[in-house]
């Protein structure tokens, strides 16, 4: 009796402590934090990551793998380590206060608060702190400098002051982003005008630094020995130079690239540092309209940049130039240099002033793309540049890509004896209904540029291997692989063995489905990896041997999946360590599993909960990092129940350490559980679904539900969701924690018939919920946002169900909806209607009856159920007319229905104070119709157009 009792005052006590908790409201959002940027050092003992709340002040943390911290610095981002684990670097933003404050003032881009940089010294424990700072580079493959730009000049100079000796005369330039590891400057950036700021050089191990002024651009090879740094005029001193110089980082010796020239650009390096190429104006902006750029190239030995190409040099095309905008990139080994060529445009037509030329544009049913499209890239097409290599030996360009031929695949990192490309030139027109095209696949000689057809007529996917000997082809149509040797410009068929489908086995849009894809390919391209949906499969290139699972997954239903934590791995090593991420389809638990090809046939796992694995803020795209020297993986783990934190283990380890511990206020909150829930659909089909239901859930109330919805959404069973102001989807955790439950159902489409599969999917997960007895039939709510808003919009023509509709960029008339145009892209929607999501599988001249079925504006008459329809003027996907038409007719058949128009706002909310109002309005309207709330003054008398910014309409 007494243990009975002690019991009973153990759940009274729990009882009483979850009835103090309270619910989400509007005031909580900000302060919620994630995990953003996650760094794992060399060695593996220390990690780095950001704790980021929506709103307001960052903290980043240094800490040991073992658990100790070592520094939290206040609103500290873009961090890296160091590749000798001996420092970490990083950026300090201003005070989100004193930023806000700025925009209040509308303070100019100059008087705004700038970021710091800080400078940890991990063997001394110490932080070294630098005001006013634009941008910081570290090598990516050595830690023996530091190159960093400050915001404004130290010194009114018109020649560089060094605190070392120099060799030259120089002055300054602005910040660009490096690319391929700090090796380069981005392609085509430049602050050309702008004059430079300072430049710092620090040797981090000898503690020395060199100050260089007027810089505006420069750029560190991987290796650390050199760099390159622009230097720009002194607006005061029409004098003054501009210079390209390189650094010595290891004699400090500065040496003079290039002097005298307009504008110097895309500079980079080889992977040794040894070789530098970049493009360069030098022609006077006076002398011509056009300014045409040159290539350039450096190496030690000589006394200044060589000019190599410009636009009358061999092989570049007729009517063509030196690109400014494209990449330049050396091949691994140096010995090639690939740059790019473009159209030289005309100028425009200045011989009438402005206000007397035409505004018009032309379309032309020859055009390759809609002129939606056209305009929605000119800036893109104006920069177009097309792949071609520089020849040393003939001194002579050799172009290997071009207008019909716009894609180049290199391979051996553009070392390979073949290259590959396709060309879809005269069939282009045709993505407009199919969404995608057919192409003639071939071989490139990039040597010489030769071309040869490899296959025609071609939809699918190709996989080159790291060499390019192998060229792995998946063909739609044939739903099989193919393999192109290129030594025998041969084709046949490989992995016929293997007796699973390696596409999409749930396929259900009127297209071909997708291949699973490839793994990776195998060292000396042997064998390539390729999945089916639960497996991955080591296929023989040559066709000749058995395909062998490295999984077995199949037989209890866990999708494997290589899980790439190596950004520079090109190919798996014969006898390298293979990791999977798993995901168990049962109770949708997830986790890792490793198999060692050295001496393991199949996987081991690593660990398998009942949790999510994130992505989010990781390098490469597993999600997984693990140290470069030691066994030592990092990951976050999360549930519906627990907000995602960041955990190491080793791989051979049992032992797993939580490092981070993101919104412990949320024990303050009434929060919820989710739960797999499964039922027959109306289709006879067994399916599954999330319930969401309140932390101090009781089975013996009847609570108030919505359902919210898309395709299928079983897998995020585990998955944490913020409390965040919505963006247009259904903010869960803050309709749960306030009383509400949550269904979201998986829905299954029949081709022609996707508003009756919404149907028949929804409404019967909907009344199997309602079954359970816990929820009121009579105060359910359907939300949903564009493809859910179309199926929200079709499925209250068809029952009364349900006590209140929200529908986000919904469409209702599929007719004009065809036609229409995706703003964002430019695109026409008729292939979406014909081969993708809208799933009808038929022009609107061939089945209109299907168009009809499935358009909800035909059926409004069959309404009763109140709605809410969201439809942004700016949408770029759904067209907005889409929510008038459906508010004009439910008004003209005065029927109960609001719109809520953000202005310039995308089709789904960018603007957080957007964002904020939209869920207000949504809590009022829900609480309205399904709590018995009294309505707000915007649910019954509107905000008209005079009180728009006087009166938000939120109150009684």
């Amino acid at each position: 009796m007494k243990k009975i009792y002690v019991l009973f005052l153990i759940m009274l006590v729990a009882k009483g402590l979850l009835a103090q908790k309270k619910p989400l409201d509007h005031s909580v959002y900000d302060g919620w934090q994630t995990l953003a940027e996650k760094l794992i050092s060399n060695d593996g003992k220390l990690v780095v990551y950001t704790v980021t709340p929506q709103e307001g002040d960052a903290t980043l943390v240094i800490q040991l793998t073992n658990g100790k911290k070592l520094f939290e610095v206040e609103r500290g981002y873009n961090a890296r380590i160091t590749e000798d684990n001996k420092y970490v670097i990083f950026k300090i933003k201003p005070t989100f206060t004193q930023t806000r404050a700025a925009k209040i003032a509308k303070k100019v881009a100059a008087d705004t608060p700038k970021d710091s940089l800080a400078i940890v010294d991990l063997t001394t424990s110490t932080i070294e702190k630098i005001p006013a700072v634009k941008s910081y580079k570290l090598p990516e493959k050595a830690s023996n400098v530091l190159l960093y730009l400050l915001e404004k000049p130290t010194a009114d100079t018109t020649k560089p002051k060094f605190t070392d000796s120099v060799k030259t005369e120089a002055t300054a330039a602005a910040p660009n982003p490096t690319r391929r590891g700090g090796a380069r400057s981005g392609a085509g950036a430049s602050n050309d005008g702008e004059e430079g700021t300072e430049l710092v050089v620090k040797y981090l191990a000898e503690g020395q630094k060199t100050s260089l002024m007027l810089v505006n651009d420069y750029v560190i090879s991987k290796t650390g020995n050199v760099a390159v740094i622009k230097t720009t005029k002194k607006n005061s001193d029409v004098n003054n130079k501009a210079f390209v110089l390189q650094l010595s980082t290891n004699t400090k010796q500065i040496d003079t690239v290039l002097k005298a020239f307009n504008d110097a650009k895309s500079f980079t390096f080889d992977d040794a540092g040894k070789q530098l190429a970049f493009v360069a104006e030098r022609d006077s902006a006076k002398k011509e309209s056009q300014k045409f750029y040159k290539l350039y190239y450096y190496k030690a030995g000589l006394d200044s940049a060589k000019l190599l190409a410009d636009r009358s040099t061999k092989g570049v095309p007729a009517k063509h130039t030196i690109s400014e905008f494209a990449s330049i990139d050396f091949s691994k080994s140096g010995k090639r240099l690939f740059i790019g060529t473009s159209v030289i445009l005309p100028s425009k037509d200045t011989t009438l002033p402005e206000f007397e030329r035409a505004g018009v544009d032309v379309w032309n049913y020859h055009d390759d793309d809609l002129m939606t499209v056209q305009l929605k890239n000119v800036e893109a097409d104006t920069r177009k540049s097309y792949l071609a290599r520089y020849d040393f030996e003939s001194n002579s360009i050799v172009p290997l890509a071009d207008d019909k031929f716009p894609r180049v695949q290199q391979t051996l990192d553009g070392d390979g004896e073949v290259f590959y490309t396709s060309t879809d030139f005269g069939r282009r027109i045709a993505r407009q209904w199919q969404g995608s095209t057919f192409s003639d696949l071939y071989n490139v000689n990039p040597i010489t540029g030769e071309r040869k057809l490899i296959l025609a007529n071609f939809k699918g996917n190709v996989y080159p291997s790291y060499t390019g000997k192998f060229l792995l082809i998946y063909e739609d149509k044939k739903k099989a692989y193919t393999m192109y040797n290129s030594a025998t410009q041969k084709l046949y068929a490989v992995a016929t063995d293997i007796k699973y489908p390696l596409y999409d086995e749930e396929n259900d849009v009127p297209d071909d489905p997708n291949p699973y894809g490839i793994a990776k390919w195998m060292e000396g391209d042997k064998y390539v990896l390729i999945n089916d949906h639960y497996d991955v499969w080591k296929v023989a290139t040559e066709g000749t041997e058995r395909s062998i699972p490295f999984t077995f997954g199949r037989y209890n239903k866990i999708v494997h999946r290589h899980a790439s934590v190596d950004a520079d791995e090109k190919f798996i090593k014969n006898d390298g360590l293979l990791l999977f991420r798993l995901f168990d389809e049962k109770d949708k638990s997830a986790g890792l599993a490793q198999l060692n090809l050295k001496n393991k046939i199949s996987p081991t796992t690593i660990f398998k909960e009942p949790v999510a694995l994130g992505t989010a803020g990781f390098g490469g795209n597993s999600g997984i990092l693990k140290a470069k020297d030691a066994n030592l993986l990092a990951f976050t783990k999360e549930t519906f129940e627990t907000s995602p934190n960041l955990y190491v283990r080793k791989i051979n380890g049992a032992d797993e350490v939580k490092l981070s511990n993101t919104n412990p206020q949320q024990a303050n909150y009434n929060w919820g559980t989710s739960e797999l829930f499964k039922w027959k659909a109306y289709t006879g089909k067994e399916t599954e679904g999330v319930l969401y239901k309140p932390e101090d859930f009781d089975p013996k109330k009847k609570y108030p539900m919505i359902v919210y919805f898309y395709e299928r959404n079983n897998e995020t069973l585990h998955n944490y969701r913020s409390p965040a102001p919505t963006a247009s989807a259904l903010n869960i955790p803050f309709f749960v924690s306030r009383g509400y439950i949550v269904l979201v159902p998986d829905i299954w489409y029949k081709i022609g018939h996707p508003g009756k599969s919404a149907f028949d999917y929804i409404v019967s997960g909907t009344r199997a919920v309602v079954k359970a007895g816990f929820v009121d039939s009579t105060k359910i709510g359907i939300q949903g946002q564009s493809w859910g808003g179309y199926q929200t919009a079709y499925v209250i023509t068809q029952t009364n169900l349900y006590a209140a509709a929200w529908a986000g960029a919904p469409v209702v008339n599929m007719f004009s909806a065809y036609g229409g145009i995706r703003w964002e892209s430019g695109v026409t929607r008729q292939f979406q209607y014909e081969k993708t999501q809208s799933r009808i599988g038929a022009t609107i001249w061939e089945k209109p009856e299907l168009y009809i079925e499935n358009s909800p504006l035909f059926h409004l008459p069959k309404v009763k159920t109140p709605l809410v329809i969201m439809s942004n003027d700016a949408d770029g996907a759904v067209p907005w007319y889409q929510g008038i038409e459906y508010f004009t007719a439910m008004r003209r058949l005065n029927k109960p229905v609001w719109l809520l128009v953000y202005n310039g706002e995308a089709h789904n909310l960018v603007e957080r104070r957007n964002r904020k109002d939209l869920q207000i309005r949504e809590q009022q309207y829900f609480d309205w119709l399904l709590k018995g709330e009294k309505p707000t003054k915007w649910l019954t008398e509107g905000v008209p157009a005079v009180m728009k910014g006087r009166d938000w309409g939120l109150g009684n």
